[in-house]
């Protein structure tokens, strides 16, 4: 238990990195001077990153044949390639890079986050069977910490010069990773433990150091307020604290093991191979063999099969389309809030990013806590029609921004970061339950391949509106000013979420069989 408990905390350091990517902004305004680019071009390198997973399929075949220690390291080797060149970009120790070069190696390191999330979904799925929702809600909630974590970082050293916080950012994006991966390759591994009849008190522990992670993150970004009284040292220590904590819970594991001089499993209801327990349970009794647990979620799949046969089915298209007209379309707008906010003449940006931020590490935990009070009820819905439920929400959340009010703008903002991020947690578990566990490295980066497809439609569809209304209006150089800006955006972008909440019922229809079985609920 101890060693199952301390693999999810390498998972969780493990994605508390893996966002480099969402520090694009902090670093695109220098990458754009040195190369003299257009705004255009600079949007064409914020895809490229996205366009980094349409290969992370290559991380799931490798995690297949590989040991997954040595799939974490190769993953942050390429991290490391890919910003390290360009940071050395940067402080010119490289005289000249072309855009293409840059455009590569953008897309090299966002292919190697695909290599970093894969190790942490599969430790998260394969060493809690019985649990996996739970525990990739919670890993996967860290991922949100990651631009916090380097902020901090960047504001502790204090850099004023724009170039300077540029070369932070990019030297910290290339190293912390690769850093991390040392750091938690001994414990990366399949432990090949089920489930222990004492795992409730360490999800419940779990969760608290979580949300209080996720409070505490929210507190030290409103910098105005709290800089007075958390200097930025403190602020850094207090994150790396929180970081730290998770850690308790396999002590705690260890300590128990110890003392009890064996380990409480409770295995699967449908295997019982006593011999494979005689050395870890010395009272074989304690052991439940042939009687079936009701109500336990996650250890059944719909189906076990690989790429080729689950693109040829008609419930991976439909998953497809729901994930790319919900979590997909609402990475779309979080990408391009910078330029609607300053259509609508907002200038506190920075908050709306840090709000986005604060409700997406929330929402990529809540279907993790509602999995862990409500699995065992008949009453539990499915996981498709969780998503539709989240995506009605998301759909009345674009229409609001037709309104020109800030707090609409705010409300709006909040809801799509909580969609988006509680679908992004889901699809995890959606995944291993329509098309099993044995492939879901591969399968999972073939579902995710949507997001580079939908960053590029939508966000050059809103490129272009934007740009057609901006050339219409006496704004200099093609810019917009106004709520006419992204109204149509907007609209479209409602009718498609709604399109994939239909499509999320159709395939909640399609699946209830399995769910209701599933549930005990025939």
């Amino acid at each position: 238990m101890s060693k199952q408990w301390m693999s999810l905390v390498g998972a969780l350091w493990l994605q508390s990195m893996a966002g480099t990517n969402t520090n694009f902004p902090a670093y695109s305004s220098e990458i754009k001077k040195l190369l003299s680019i257009s705004q255009i071009e600079l949007n064409n390198l914020a895809f490229a990153s996205d366009a980094g997973k349409l290969l992370g399929w290559f991380a799931g075949i490798a995690a297949i044949y590989l040991p997954l220690w040595l799939v974490l390291l190769i993953g942050s080797i390429l991290g490391l390639i890919g910003y390290g060149v360009q940071y050395l970009f940067l402080t010119n120790h490289i005289p000249y890079l072309s855009y293409w070069h840059v455009f590569s190696l953008t897309f090299l390191a966002g292919n190697s986050i695909c290599w970093i999330n894969t190790v942490s979904y599969i430790v998260s799925i394969q060493n809690f069977p019985l649990d996996r929702q739970v525990a990739v809600g919670i890993s996967t909630s860290y991922i949100s910490l990651s631009a916090k974590i380097v902020t901090d970082i960047v504001d502790v050293v204090n850099v004023s010069n724009s170039s300077k916080r540029a070369e932070t950012y990019l030297l910290m994006n290339s190293v912390l990773p690769l850093f991390f991966a040392f750091v938690v390759a001994p414990v990366i591994r399949e432990t090949k433990i089920e489930k222990s009849r004492k795992l409730s008190h360490g999800f419940k522990l779990m969760f608290v150091i979580t949300l209080a992670t996720g409070t505490y993150s929210v507190i030290t970004s409103i910098k105005p307020a709290i800089s007075k009284l958390l200097p930025r040292l403190l602020s850094l220590i207090g994150m790396a604290i929180f970081l730290l904590l998770p850690i308790i819970v396999p002590l705690v594991e260890g300590t128990k093991e110890h003392w009890h001089g064996k380990c409480w499993i409770r295995r699967d209801p449908r295997i019982c191979d006593l011999s494979k327990l005689e050395e870890e349970i010395k009272t074989p009794q304690e052991v439940n063999c042939g009687v079936k647990e009701e109500n336990e979620v996650g250890f059944a799949v719909m189906e076990e099969i690989g790429a080729k046969k689950m693109l040829m089915k008609l419930d991976f298209w439909l998953y497809f389309f729901v994930y790319l007209f919900g979590a997909t379309l609402g990475l779309v707008y979080l990408n391009n809030l910078g330029q609607i906010a300053d259509s609508r003449g907002f200038t506190a940006t920075s908050s709306l990013v840090s709000l986005s931020s604060s409700f997406g590490f929330f929402g990529r935990l809540l279907p993790s806590l509602f999995d862990y009070l409500f699995s065992r009820s008949k009453y539990a819905i499915s996981r498709p029609a969780t998503i539709a439920v989240t995506l009605a929400p998301m759909t009345g959340a674009f229409f609001l921004l037709l309104n020109n009010s800030h707090i609409s703008l705010y409300i709006s903002t909040a809801i799509i970061g909580i969609c988006t991020g509680a679908i992004t947690s889901i699809s995890v578990s959606q995944t291993t339950e329509l098309f099993g566990t044995k492939n879901f490295g591969v399968n999972h980066n073939i579902v995710v391949a949507n997001i580079p497809i939908g960053s590029f439609l939508f966000g050059d569809l809103a490129a272009m509106l934007y740009r057609r209304q901006g050339n219409s209006s006496t704004s200099d150089h093609g810019s917009c000013l106004g709520i006419h800006c992204f109204q149509t955006t907007f609209i479209l972008w409602g009718c498609l979420c709604f399109l994939g909440t239909c499509l999320a019922f159709i395939l909640h229809r399609r699946t209830q069989k399995f769910y209701t079985h599933l549930r005990g609920g025939n």
